[in-house]
């Protein structure tokens, strides 16, 4: 099956298996892909904006420089995910799994990210400016360099976090331990 051809069916179906597949720089905008399967899929460059990724597996995906504009990953698998300079300015990232995930210059401007769990994940200089990280699980998160400036990280977890030339100016750190 050609790369464009899989590409428009995934507007047509949910929760297929598109798993190591190419969509390099493929626009998904908007797409209903609730509880699909990106396993180690590359979608670099990819325009996912909007796009439903409600429940959906990136366990191990390329989603380097990808378009993630105010896309729903709630629930998501991001396990060891590389998300490296990726675009995602008011994601909802609530519930995600984002252990080992790689978020190095991420753009998380106001995205919603409580209760996920972002263990180990690397955070160095994210923009994670207006975020809800409340209640989050941040445990050993290289943030060097972080823009944390308005973030909500009341009740995460930051033990073993490094937060060297992190800006926390105006973050609510009350319960954060």
């Amino acid at each position: 099956q050609s790369r464009s051809s899989a590409a428009s069916d995934v507007y047509k179906r949910q929760g297929i298996d598109f798993s190591d597949l190419d969509f390099s720089g493929v626009d998904l905008f908007q797409a209903d892909l609730f509880q699909t399967d990106f396993h180690r899929a590359i979608l670099s460059g990819a325009n996912l904006s909007g796009a439903n990724l409600n429940g959906a597996n990136l366990n191990g995906a390329n989603l380097e420089t990808a378009e993630l504009l105010e896309a729903n990953l709630e629930g998501a698998f991001l396990y060891g995910t590389n998300l490296s300079v990726a675009n995602l300015i008011g994601a909802n990232l609530i519930g995600a799994n984002l252990i080992g995930a790689n978020l190095e210059e991420a753009n998380l401007k106001k995205a919603n990210l409580m209760g996920a769990n972002l263990e180990r994940a690397v955070l160095l200089k994210t923009d994670l400016s207006g975020a809800d990280l409340s209640g989050i699980n941040l445990q050993g998160v290289n943030l060097e360099g972080a823009n944390l400036e308005g973030v909500n990280l009341e009740g995460a977890n930051l033990e073993e976090a490094n937060l060297r030339k992190a800006n926390l100016m105006g973050a609510k750190i009350s319960g954060a331990n």
